[in-house]
């Protein structure tokens, strides 16, 4: 049985490690080239084309 009491143990962690900022800056930096590949492309321009097209259209203005 534990005492609840007890000072926190000196290998507490608390926050990430050096392997696992490793990892996660590695996710970001992977999301964010896929998504400058797919926004440089011709379908995803135009896709943003149309939406600002259909939105003026039903502006009142």
């Amino acid at each position: 049985m534990t005492n609840p009491f007890a000072a926190p143990s000196k290998r507490d962690d608390k926050g990430m490690t050096t392997a696992e900022y490793a990892v996660g800056t590695l996710g970001a930096c992977s999301i964010g080239g896929i998504l400058t590949t797919v926004a440089q492309s011709d379908w995803f321009g135009e896709l943003v084309q149309g939406v600002f097209t259909h939105i003026t259209d039903l502006l009142p203005f």
